[in-house]
């Protein structure tokens, strides 16, 4: 499987022209407006402050060590905050100077706008155009290079990515890119691992031509679905680190029936394989992984035999999953209809570890303990295996953190609801990016290599 997807991937590469346009500025534009603020700040402390967009509006400030809340202006000009992504107040004020070309204060803190250097361009990728952007520290001197591979979202990375400011604001440069299909890039949106693999070693390629004498050690960094396309990308073209944030070493069907069992054990229920539950509820991901493996178009009857069958069982509705939730809660026309559109192109079956085993590049894989989308277990048991056989490959797991690596509360409807990233999780990104020695413990995560976290 990995030459295959190596020969494929040197086709796309070698069909693609590099056509690119850049236009350079500082990041602090003149603009004003509610986003006219959006920037990067060193505050008084020496700590830096990101300040991104949120819903309309609104900004959202967040702290490298994993702080963030949601700010909203008062008529008197004074941004107030709530706690993370929950909407209870937590004290923190903001108050911006010439829409933040001045400065801004932080509470007690005052801050002063980074003068990051910002490059947009567009950029051919494996048959699409893409718009992408470097973000580069103040300064003349070499400095690592960090490319931001997306996961499966649609949104645009150029507006939402606030590492692209915070990896910048830390001396590291960031190029981002706008996911085929979606935000101001062309093309068709897709989730082939091998298409966005080969647009992301395009867009390395634009990385290097912009920051030219500028770029010290380059790589990846992938989020979720990223981190099946970010070693695959290191696979194609060699670079100097990959790290995997919230992703995994399973297939994306593997994935889905892990979930499952994480929900029925998170729900109380017994998950020893020869429970009643857990037979029960692979007997779905068994219905449910026919139709994605089928595209769609076959497993419909027995996706409602297992409906009929289970539906009144007491742990059937702790059944989420990855991906069958939405299996289970749509009608077969809604599914032919609105499902393929949905997942276009995802190798369902795509196994990841013949091309880790032999993926030569050093490797920072991060991983939430409660991620419910991605949970972690088999892929810590393989990232072990690895770390065994000599592979260069560093973990970390944040015990507490959700897909995403968000922290959480849950409301009274059992519902989680983000609070904050862990405290370390940034840190542990830009000193592996740096290329510094990782260190035992970020946070409240302990580094592990050559063991099981």
């Amino acid at each position: 499987m990995d030459t295959d997807y190596l020969a494929a991937a040197r086709k796309l590469l070698l069909a693609a022209s590099m056509v690119a346009g850049a236009a350079q500025s500082a990041y602090a534009g003149a603009r004003c407006g509610d986003e006219a603020a959006i920037g990067a700040y060193r505050l008084d402390d020496g700590s830096a402050l990101d300040i991104g967009p949120g819903a309309a509006g609104q900004l959202r400030w967040r702290r490298d060590d994993g702080r963030s809340g949601l700010l909203t202006r008062g008529s008197d000009g004074i941004w107030t905050s709530t706690l993370g992504w929950t909407t209870r107040p937590d004290g923190h004020r903001v108050r911006f100077a010439d829409c933040g070309d001045g400065g801004l204060h932080f509470d007690r803190l005052r801050g002063q706008r980074i003068a990051l250097i910002q490059t947009d361009t567009r950029f051919q990728g494996s048959g699409a155009e893409l718009a992408g952007r470097l973000t580069m520290p103040p300064g003349n001197g070499p400095v690592p290079v960090v490319i931001l591979v997306h996961g499966a979202e649609r949104d645009s990375a150029l507006r939402n990515y606030s590492l692209q400011r915070q990896f910048a604001a830390a001396g590291i440069g960031v190029f981002a890119y706008d996911k085929r299909g979606t935000g101001a890039s062309g093309g068709r949106y897709t989730q082939d691992y091998l298409t966005l693999a080969a647009d992301a070693v395009h867009a390395l390629r634009e990385a290097k031509r912009l920051a030219g004498a500028r770029a010290g050690r380059i790589g990846y960094q992938g989020g979720s679905q990223g981190g099946w396309v970010a070693p695959l990308a290191a696979r194609i073209a060699p670079v100097d680190f990959v790290v995997v944030s919230f992703g995994l070493a399973v297939s994306p069907l593997d994935e889905d029936r892990e979930a499952i069992a994480f929900d029925l054990e998170r729900a109380g229920f017994a998950t020893d394989p020869a429970s009643a539950p857990m037979r029960g509820a692979m007997a779905i991901a068994d219905a449910t992984a026919r139709l994605i493996d089928s595209g769609f178009s076959e497993g419909y009857e027995r996706l409602a035999k297992v409906k009929t069958h289970y539906g009144k069982e007491a742990w059937y509705p702790a059944v989420r999953g990855n991906f069958s939730w939405y299996l289970l809660g749509n009608d077969e026309a809604t599914i032919r209809r609105d499902a393929p559109q949905l997942v276009p192109g995802i190798p369902a079956q795509y196994d990841p570890m013949p091309l880790l085993q032999h993926l030569d590049t050093p490797q920072l894989w991060l991983l939430g303990g409660q991620d419910r989308d991605a949970p972690p277990r088999e892929t810590l048991r393989r990232l072990a295996g690895l770390q065994r056989a000599g592979r260069p490959i560093d973990t970390v797991v944040f015990a507490d953190a959700d897909h995403g690596m968000y922290e959480f509360e849950t409301d009274a409807a059992g519902e989680r609801v983000s609070t904050r990233q862990p405290d370390g999780y940034f840190r542990a990104m830009a000193d592996f990016i740096r290329g510094e020695r990782l260190q035992a413990r970020y946070g409240q995560a302990a580094l592990c290599a050559r063991s099981p976290c």
